[in-house]
């Protein structure tokens, strides 16, 4: 179908693009293979190639497009003689994740591979998607909400028709929704506090959400790291919300704890134990006293994505006694060695925490854990293999989900409610891998 709209004679007219705009972009098509077609249009604002200055529209799929590989990007081409700029790749039934175009007016060329250190190859190839990340924008035709992600440009979704459901997330979804979808329904409640830890030095934001009063003292505690972005960018108050409405959660206090800036996340995050001391010893009996919870390591998830995988599981087996559930997601156990080949080629594990683990770190405990890495995300995946070696001699309860997808926030806020469901529902629904 979109092959016969890119040959029309009227391709790129108001008209056309009205056609476009209500069915929506990526235009996503089943092919004989099994496999789908998808089809991305952006509209060129200066109009043809003889009027507009711009020379590229590159695309940016996460883990599609690998930011720490020597493959070339992928530029959107232009439609001869219109505004239309497109491009067609094939994806897997059950892929999800985001996307951003990049429109440029130069044509800086891709740092070729030079048979240097692969840390120093990958660090340029890094840094070359860094300086054109500054000018990515959202699909403005895509009918579902954007959301701006952790480098600040806008970012737009797409799911392919088999990848695991996320109904939760529907009202949020929807574009132009007024702020009144976003906020949590009655009885639940979101507010915002000011956390000054002395043992920290520094101040912060917390959300707070608690969706139900029926037993205040009963309720589990789940701690979100990455506060900031749960409560403001990718709302999760109303899923929560709705999940707990359906009997899916119980009734709960999550904390949302900001991580103020990349440099202090990048501190705090990565195996920090004066964080977590602080966590233990001002936050949670700061928080007892307002939005009364259950003080139960069995019933107190810490979840975290990328950094804060890595430390949702560090406090879990540092601190049992405080926090028994740990829900990881594309967590970065590399730590503190970015290189593939402290991965591929050492026989001992490479990462902080993995180390402290095979020198027996959570010997003997049974924690709850929920993991999930992608399979677009290769550095990663692997470390969390590593994580898993290690996990199945002891007796945890343990989950672990491999997901058709990358380093993805759209990813990570389907699985963080699933393994919320899961940590929550006890013994009985985990499974030991």
């Amino acid at each position: 179908m979109v092959t016969i709209m890119l040959g029309r004679a009227d391709a790129g007219t108001k008209e056309w693009w009205r056609e476009i705009a209500d069915h929506g972009t990526p235009w996503v098509e089943k092919d004989r293979d099994g496999r789908y077609r998808v089809t991305f249009l952006w509209r060129d604002p200066g109009g043809n190639a003889q009027t507009s200055a711009l020379r590229r529209v590159w695309l940016n799929i996460n883990g599609i497009t690998d930011h720490h590989q020597s493959l070339a990007p992928q530029s959107l081409e232009r439609l001869p003689g219109t505004d239309v700029w497109y491009r067609q790749t094939c994806l897997s039934a059950t892929w999800r994740g985001s996307y951003c175009f990049i429109p440029r007016e130069d044509d800086t060329p891709f740092p070729a591979a030079a048979g240097s250190r692969p840390e120093t190859e990958m660090s340029a190839w890094r840094l070359w998607w860094g300086g054109l990340l500054d000018s990515a924008v959202h699909d403005s035709l895509n009918p579902l909400r954007c959301w701006v992600g952790a480098r600040g440009h806008g970012l737009s979704p797409l799911h392919m028709p088999l990848a695991p459901p996320q109904t939760a997330w529907t009202d949020v979804d929807r574009r132009g929704a007024d702020s009144r979808a976003l906020r949590p329904p009655s009885p639940a409640r979101l507010e915002c506090r000011r956390w000054h830890s002395r043992r920290l030095g520094n101040s912060r934001d917390v959300w707070v959400l608690t969706t139900g009063q029926q037993q205040p003292h009963c309720r589990p505690l789940a701690i979100l790291l990455d506060g900031r972005f749960w409560s403001q960018e990718m709302p999760v108050a109303v899923p929560l919300c709705r999940l707990t409405r359906e009997g899916r959660l119980p009734e709960a206090v999550y904390v949302m704890i900001d991580s103020v800036d990349t440099r202090q996340r990048s501190h705090e995050l990565t195996c920090n134990a004066e964080f977590w001391l602080a966590v233990r010893e001002e936050l949670m009996p700061w928080l007892e006293t307002w939005a009364p919870y259950r003080p139960d390591p069995a019933t107190t998830v810490v979840a975290g994505q990328s950094f804060g995988g890595l430390a949702a599981m560090y406090a879990a087996l540092h601190w049992p006694l405080s926090f028994g559930l740990a829900l990881s997601q594309s967590g970065s156990f590399w730590w503190p060695h970015r290189d593939p080949g402290h991965i591929d080629g050492d026989t001992r594990a490479s990462g902080e925490l993995l180390r402290q683990m095979e020198d027996g770190l959570g010997a003997g405990l049974a924690l709850g854990m929920y993991i999930e890495a992608g399979i677009h995300e290769p550095l990663i995946y692997q470390a969390n293999e590593r994580l898993l070696a290690l996990l199945r001699p002891s007796r945890h309860r343990l989950r672990f989900r491999r997901v058709d997808g990358g380093h993805d926030a759209l990813c990570w806020r389907g699985g963080l409610l699933d393994g919320l469901e899961s940590l929550w529902r006890g013994p009985d629904a985990q499974t030991t891998v």
